[in-house]
């Protein structure tokens, strides 16, 4: 048995709830036969959106989605998706090209809205400054955010049907800048930032700007974006980091080694919010530019969904994306006192999904319990895990480029007298048995123990098969843990 300390004085921080968010961009299958199926539609439907989809997500307590992109905010008008919905004008999606679909706009600033108050969750809007200028933007905020009848803007949003403020306060300065967003230098986007900001900062109080920052681990872009943002007397309250792991074998039919070399790739989320934090501390900015890894995931070939590519980035979701998920929650848990924000790329039929839908069919991925499981986590005082070993495995078949991957990823937090330990075993061969060593506080004696687990890690949830991959609970002594391999683990209990 191993032991594992939950250190109480060696706290971290406290769990920012708006590291549980999601993503829901214009792009495939995500609105449309996704959340969205209209009004008029034979699925059940809350004013247009998916009901059972509504519900589902609302269980999990989703805080945060961003929207309307990703790529497609670089060239979207807001103003389109304003008015009668059939007045609206259908325009070239930004992913035509791709996929040959145009966009309708019936998904506009109202509907998210209504979407994001049914489900509970903050909205987050990324703003387009690679094809329309910041009064645009202005108009937006001012459309969103002013009080009722205030000015031409808010009437208008009362014209066309809310009479109240939206009161978005998380907008999103540019989209991947270095590369659909402008293809811009950090020096340059540092200039349009500075430009754009100017003018949204003083659109109203309480908002929240966030910066665009590098692909991955590009540390030149964040130290030449900070270098020439340094001066600006318009600070960030966020700074942008996307990551994604990909280029390890099919979504489905992947080797022993691909799993294991998909998730060597996603711990390495961890470098990228250490890199990137000592840069920004390092440029005295570390007191509000928290991090906001706001698209974050896997990426597989196309083809693998229910679609069969008609979707684009559609792809399906076995144990092993339920295991990459669990081990990105736990880094960002363990880094909550750098990592402001998280929104996992994406929400419905497009890359590390939470739902799979078409027509009347709709199902939830492995994906979707682990937020499920890790929802406690939310608002809770984050502690120290120390394991008193490092067992790892080989994740690697290349001695020129050795690679190992600690076998157990956990973090564990405490919120009104409850512990909540979440453990990931990332071995394929070994059950792990755990004794937990609290330090600092006292267990009570049950536990409340959740599994996900399979007996085939490339095991995935279906149309046909909607529950092959879904938890078990038990009632458990809450100081010994016993994991299968390839399973995620959730202990919650009282702490005296």
């Amino acid at each position: 048995m191993k032991k594992l300390y939950l250190v109480k004085p060696l706290a971290i921080g406290t769990i920012n709830p708006m590291i549980y968010g999601h993503f829901s961009e214009h792009i495939g299958g995500v609105f449309y036969d996704g959340l969205w199926v209209g009004e008029d539609s034979p699925v059940p439907n809350i004013r247009g959106f998916r009901k059972s989809l509504v519900e589902k997500f609302r269980a999990i307590r989703p805080t945060v989605l961003r929207w309307p992109g990703g790529c497609f905010a670089e060239t979207y008008d807001w103003r389109d998706g304003i008015g009668p919905r059939d007045e609206r004008p259908v325009r070239l999606n930004w992913w035509h090209q791709r996929d040959q679909r145009l966009e309708s706009n019936a998904v506009g600033t109202h509907e998210f809205i209504d979407f994001c108050r049914l489900v509970g969750a903050e909205p987050y809007f990324a703003a387009n400054i690679t094809s329309q200028s910041p009064m645009v933007v202005r108009d937006w905020i001012d459309y969103c955010n002013s009080p009722a009848g205030s000015t031409s803007m808010a009437r208008l949003r009362e014209q066309n049907g809310s009479a109240e403020p939206f009161r978005v306060h998380f907008w999103g300065v540019g989209n991947e800048c270095w590369g659909g967003g402008g293809n811009m230098t950090p020096e340059v986007y540092a200039h349009e930032f500075r430009k754009y900001a100017a003018i949204m900062a003083n659109s109203g109080n309480g908002l929240e700007l966030i910066g665009c920052g590098p692909n991955g681990g590009d540390w030149r872009w964040t130290e030449k974006f900070l270098q020439h943002f340094e001066p600006s007397e318009h600070h960030m309250q966020g700074y942008s980091v996307h990551y994604y792991c990909s280029a390890c074998g099919h979504a489905t039919e992947f080797t022993d080694l691909e799993y294991y070399q998909m998730l060597v790739k996603a711990a390495g989320i961890e470098t990228v919010i250490e890199r990137n934090w000592q840069l920004i501390s390092g440029f005295g900015m570390q007191n509000y530019a928290r991090l906001v890894v706001d698209e974050w995931g896997c990426w597989h070939p196309e083809g693998s969904g229910p679609s069969q590519g008609r979707n684009l980035f559609e792809q399906q979701s076995t144990m092993r994306d339920a295991l990459v998920a669990a081990l990105t929650l736990n880094v960002f848990n363990n880094h909550c006192d750098k990592v402001r924000m998280a929104n996992i790329a994406q929400l419905a039929n497009n890359l590390h999904c939470l739902f799979l839908a078409n027509e009347k069919n709709c199902i939830t991925t492995p994906t979707y319990h682990v937020f499920d499981m890790y929802q406690q986590h939310q608002g809770g005082n984050t502690i120290r895990c120390i394991g008193d070993d490092d067992d790892s495995v080989i994740a690697s078949s290349d001695p020129r480029q050795p690679a190992t991957l600690a076998s157990l990823s956990h973090s564990a937090s405490i919120r009104n007298k409850v512990l909540t330990l979440t453990i990931a075993n990332l071995s394929l061969t070994e059950n792990a048995g755990i004794v937990l060593e609290p330090v600092g506080f006292q267990l009570g004696r049950d536990a409340e123990i959740t599994t996900l687990t399979s007996n085939n890690v490339r095991a995935c949830n279906t149309f046909a098969a909607p529950d092959c991959v879904c938890p078990t609970e038990h009632e458990g002594v809450a100081t010994t843990l016993a994991i299968p391999p390839a399973s995620v683990v959730c202990l919650k209990a009282k702490v005296k």
